[in-house]
């Protein structure tokens, strides 16, 4: 019997300087992810017991390598560059005194907030003038808000927040770091629990083989397992081909046509996002204009389907139950 096959396109419409080639697989990652940081910031961290918190999913190791980045007395003023570290505060009701300019949408109760400009290039004098004791961003944006703030003396601590594992293990942190672990557990525990059921509805299932693809206006990229969608599929252990099959290594690496038609894949999964310039409409455009995609079965069997992008294509500890719900739905067909 042949396995099943997802493939998830991810389509943005920024576009690449130089990205037809896609040979050149340095330029376009680095300018995809950049895209996706500012974005979203959405690596997948190892399950383990973390002994104060219960048996959360993150790593005990990394998370007391996060949590040392702290200053050692709790902090009244926070500044955070990240949507999806901005979204667990609202969780754990801490209420930063800056936030990011970004297309992603804040908690509404962050609306009156002032924002201080991209995740990856802050406003220095904004953030000055907030008078802010520790700035919160991800850890992926390190190495570019550490050259913008060199000679600032500011506290600062980068969190993890690629992946699902990761959210997991930034609400554990900043749940214990903010004295909040009490209501850091109960989110956690109502997302493992619901993880649990997901993953017991699909024992014994024989699960489909993924294939994940992010792309813009004019070129594919195979995402691997440290992407965040690969870290929604790979929770439910489905293998993700990209890994075992096209062997790539890299988060981003340049699509080979002739790979996924010898895949013949089933079903397809389309994630759009009008907030980006593109639409169900592009898409379909390029199918019926590409012989190479209407040879696949699940052009054929008409198994093409477009998912939200503001599910899918953010990391986001509020809509990852919706998110993981969905994909076990997609798992569970018969």
């Amino acid at each position: 019997m042949r396995k099943s096959f997802i493939f998830i396109f991810i389509i943005a419409t920024v576009l690449l300087v130089g990205c037809g080639n896609t040979g050149e697989t340095k330029n376009t990652s680095n300018t995809v992810t950049e895209v996706n940081e500012q974005n979203n910031e959405g690596v997948n961290e190892n399950d383990n017991d973390k002994k104060s918190s219960g048996a959360h999913a993150s790593a005990e190791r990394d998370l007391d390598e996060t949590l040392a980045q702290f200053p050692k007395e709790k902090v009244d003023k926070v500044i955070t560059t990240s949507v999806p570290i901005a979204e667990i505060l609202h969780t754990l009701s801490i209420t930063p005194v800056g936030v990011p300019t970004s297309t992603n949408p804040l908690p509404e109760s962050f609306a009156n907030i002032d924002e201080i400009g991209s995740p990856m290039a802050p406003d220095l004098e904004k953030m000055t003038d907030l008078e802010a004791d520790l700035i919160l961003s991800s850890n992926a944006l390190e190495d570019s808000l550490e050259e913008s703030l060199e000679g600032m003396d500011l506290e600062r601590a980068y969190l993890p927040t690629d992946s699902y594992e990761d959210l997991k293990l930034s609400l554990e942190a900043l749940g214990i770091y903010f004295e909040k672990e009490d209501e850091a557990n109960t989110l956690l525990q109502e997302i493992e629990e619901n993880e649990a059921s997901l993953k017991e509805e699909l024992a014994g299932k024989d699960l489909p083989s993924v294939l994940l693809i992010i792309g813009t206006a004019d070129s594919f990229m195979v995402m691997s397992e440290e992407s965040y969608l690969g870290s929604l599929i790979n929770t439910f252990g489905a293998e993700n081909i990209a890994t075992t099959e096209l062997k790539v290594e890299d988060r981003y690496s340049p699509i080979n046509m002739e790979s996924i038609i010898a895949a013949d894949p089933d079903i397809v999964f389309v994630l759009s996002s009008l907030d980006h310039g593109a639409s169900e409409d592009m898409y379909e455009k390029e199918i019926e204009s590409s012989e190479a995609w209407k040879n696949l079965s699940a052009y054929k069997n008409d198994q093409i389907h477009t998912v939200d992008y503001s599910t899918y294509g953010v990391t986001s500890i509020l809509n990852v139950n919706k998110a993981l719900s969905e994909i076990a739905q997609y798992f569970n067909v018969e």
